[in-house]
């Protein structure tokens, strides 16, 4: 029997974590929308001013995925969250038990820090959602996703404010 570790990712995974989010990326058919470099998930992951935490599984010695999260915080409930950015586990090792092995260490350690909340977004057209629906996640129908990026964020930006 194959054996599942989830351990904290350390500087040395960026290239891995890297590789990773690139095969999630083309999963989602948007490879080309990647520019993240393994620089910049070192600088955001583990410099000075740490933007993001990552777990990475392992099956027999190998990573075979990863789960990218940062804190969030609920003015309604008065305490923070855990956001997860991306779970990801090859193709190889899907069905394996390292899906549920990474969700179930996330949900400890948002126990463990006192979080109120776990959550991630998933697209509509991914098969996942069974998956979270299998573990007691519940999709937030009456909740919208809105994003600013690019040109729309860049001239909000430019917008006169109460500087």
């Amino acid at each position: 029997m194959s054996s599942v570790t989830i351990r904290p990712a350390r500087p040395d995974d960026a290239e891995t974590i890297l590789a990773m989010i690139r095969d999630l990326a083309r999963f989602e058919m948007a490879e080309h929308a990647v520019k993240a470099s393994a620089a910049d998930l070192r600088r955001d992951g583990w410099g000075a001013d740490r933007k993001f935490e990552a777990l990475i599984a392992e099956l027999d010695g190998g990573a075979v995925g990863f789960a990218l999260f940062f804190h969030t915080y609920s003015t309604w409930e008065g305490r923070a969250g855990i956001y997860v950015e991306d779970i990801y586990v090859a193709d190889a090792a899907r069905g394996r038990g390292v899906g549920r092995c990474l969700m179930t260490a996330l949900a400890r350690l948002t126990v463990q820090r006192r979080c109120a909340r776990l959550d991630l977004s998933v697209l509509d057209w991914n098969p996942a959602r069974g998956f979270y629906e299998s573990l007691g996640l519940t999709r937030l129908a009456e909740w919208l996703p809105y994003r600013a990026t690019g040109a729309a964020l860049a001239a909000l930006a430019q917008e006169p404010g109460d500087d």
